[in-house]
């Protein structure tokens, strides 16, 4: 069963959750209708189905090639990414002003789910030019943006981030990779990276690589770190490729999943040093790295939500097609052993099984669209208020959006797996692969735990609780208008959301006296948010597709009804783990040495 692209199902979510109408009817989407947003996802979904699914398995059995430095992708990668950079897809939500078509990040989002979805080792590679060319964007010299911006936006060159170190991890402060400052105003760079996406392979001309580095005198931790710009060739200034630069790929790693994406060490300064040139200002990269981070973490939890969705749809199609055991009220009378058989779909464990898949995916999908939805706010408000009200709620978002939506890719392609039986165990069904890709996405780009944390101790704090608080009062408003819909459901939403005040307002109060407690709790807090989040905006979703009739709002609605059923109901007891479950986790494992 190969993938197809739910046009219906993301148009819905867009128009609804993430109130696309309502944007374009206001003005914010003035570039966009609904015909161009229909025409646009079509496209992406042509693209997706007949060009990046065949790929997926031919390219996860066949991986990558290293040999003396260089990295070949699997047969098909090369052309078919020429073909998808052509068509124009790698500029689609980029600057005009460098050759970009500058239309909304949901927009961009919902194509990224379908072409992750059907190929998530190819799509890796885009995903990490995005974010080079937004921190090259907001912090780029005049000359560095004329420089790359133009052939990053078109997909000639791509991008790269290079934060770890093989003795740092996720903890940046301990990064050694140095740089030091020439006559010229270039940097040498020396160091090594690992685990860079797409660091070297044979897909694009040249490769870009933002790299985090320290200078001589630079402060300790990540105070001191500074964000350059190390391009594998040096660029001429006519424009065209000069010299190899000192940089090179020493191996690759050989991983769980995403086998066709090469996974890179990379080794800077070889030969004296890697030319590299300054993003932003010394000692302040960080803050520039966090600008690709935001929008990297957006897009991973949008992979999340893309293997949910191909896990589903494999084991939909499965259990349509299997036929085990008789149901419950089967006619056997004159039937075989075999032609008396159901098909597994109607046993009710796989009805759940695969209610629950569907369910968990449309919430994740309403959180990731809802947070891209925010992000366009901000870049298109002119009112400076709006714009910073817009930001701050993009950013409380995305560590859900980023979280969640990955948790519930692994959980949804594990249960994909069962729904198979002993097949889904066995790599010829496909189902497997689905569950070794989507582990990565909870790990990278802040491993889930770190984004429990960065909500925590960063997001909730975003002007005094005012933002929290704000959004927590969306979904009081949402909840008071579902109850005329469904006084049940509404309920249930209802008694979630106190229980996820009286849990905010606690780590609100605590974080900052006591923050062990606070962060003992911290990744169940982030569960209980992304879950109200997620039922909240599939009930806005059906509130507002009923009103428009759209036919699609009865699937949704069952979608909604399950995920409130069956875990939003657990709310209160959630909140209280959270705040009951702080002096457990801190006893344990002494901070003495001595582990039992």
């Amino acid at each position: 069963m190969t993938y197809r692209a739910p046009v219906e199902k993301i148009l819905f979510t867009m128009r609804y959750a993430a109130c696309m109408d309502k944007n374009i009817s206001n003005g914010l989407y003035s570039d966009l209708d609904d015909e161009t947003v229909e025409v646009i996802l079509e496209a992406a979904a042509k693209f997706a189905n007949e060009r990046l699914a065949p790929l997926n398995k031919t390219g996860d059995k066949q991986g990558v090639f290293f040999s003396n430095g260089a990295i070949k992708t699997p047969d098909g990668w090369h052309k078919t990414y020429q073909d998808w950079a052509e068509a124009g897809w790698n500029g689609l939500a980029s600057s005009p002003e460098f050759g970009g078509q500058g239309l909304p990040l949901l927009l961009n989002a919902a194509c990224s789910e379908m072409w992750n979805a059907a190929n998530m080792a190819f799509a890796l590679n885009p995903l990490l030019s995005c974010g080079a060319i937004e921190a090259l964007l907001a912090h780029g010299t005049s000359e560095l943006k004329e420089c790359y911006l133009a052939k990053l936006i078109a997909g000639r060159w791509t991008g790269t981030m290079n934060l770890t170190e093989p003795q740092a991890g996720s903890d940046l402060s301990a990064l050694q990779t140095k740089a030091v400052k020439q006559q010229n105003g270039t940097y040498f760079i020396s160091g090594t990276k690992i685990y860079i996406t797409y660091g070297e392979h044979d897909c694009a001309e040249n490769i870009i690589h933002l790299v985090l580095a320290r200078l001589p005198d630079a402060p300790h931790g990540t105070r001191g770190l500074s964000l350059f710009l190390v391009p594998k060739f040096l660029v001429n200034k006519d424009g065209s490729l000069g010299d190899h630069n000192d940089v090179r790929c020493s191996g690759i790693e050989h991983k769980l999943g995403i086998h066709a994406s090469p996974t890179c060490t990379m080794i800077y300064g070889d030969k004296g040093g890697a030319v590299g040139w300054l993003i932003g200002e010394e000692n302040k990269g960080l803050a520039c790295m966090f600008t690709m981070m935001n929008n990297a973490r957006l897009n991973v939890g949008i992979q999340g939500v893309a293997i949910a969705e191909r896990a589903y749809q494999q084991a939909l199609w499965f259990s349509k097609e299997r036929r085990q055991g008789r149901a419950v009220g089967t006619n056997i009378v004159g039937m075989s052993a075999i032609t008396g058989m159901s098909a597994i779909i109607d046993h009710p464990d796989v009805k759940r099984m695969l209610l629950d898949m569907r369910s968990k995916t449309s919430a994740a999908r309403a959180i990731c669209y809802v947070t891209a939805a925010k992000l366009d706010q901000f870049h298109r408000f002119e009112n400076d208020k709006a714009k910073q009200a817009a930001f701050e709620q993009a950013s409380l978002l995305i560590p859900l959006a980023k979280a969640f939506s990955t948790d519930i890719g692994v959980e949804v392609a594990s249960t994909g797996i069962q729904v198979h039986g002993g097949m889904g165990y066995v790599e010829e069904t496909g189902a497997a692969q689905y569950l070794r890709d989507a582990r990565i996405t909870t790990i990278y780009e802040g491993t889930n735990g770190i984004q429990a944390i960065d909500l925590i101790a960063r997001k909730l704090a975003q002007s005094g609780g005012a933002t929290v608080r704000s959004v927590i009062g969306e979904y009081v408003d949402i909840s008071q208008q579902f109850l005329l819909t469904d006084a049940r459901l509404g309920t249930i939403l209802t008694n979630a959301i106190k229980a996820l005040e009286t849990a905010t307002g606690w780590m609100l109060d605590v974080y900052p006296k006591n923050p062990d407690d606070a962060l003992a709790g911290a990744t169940p807090y982030l569960r209980l948010f992304s879950i109200i989040a997620g039922a909240a905006y599939l009930a806005k979703a059906v509130i507002l597709a009923k009103q428009s009739g759209d036919l699609l709002c009865v699937e949704v609605m069952q979608d909604c009804q399950f995920f409130m059923e069956n875990y939003v109901s657990t709310a209160e007891a959630l909140a209280a783990s959270i705040i009951e479950g702080a002096g457990t986790v801190n006893a344990a494992y002494p901070n003495d040495g001595v582990y039992s």
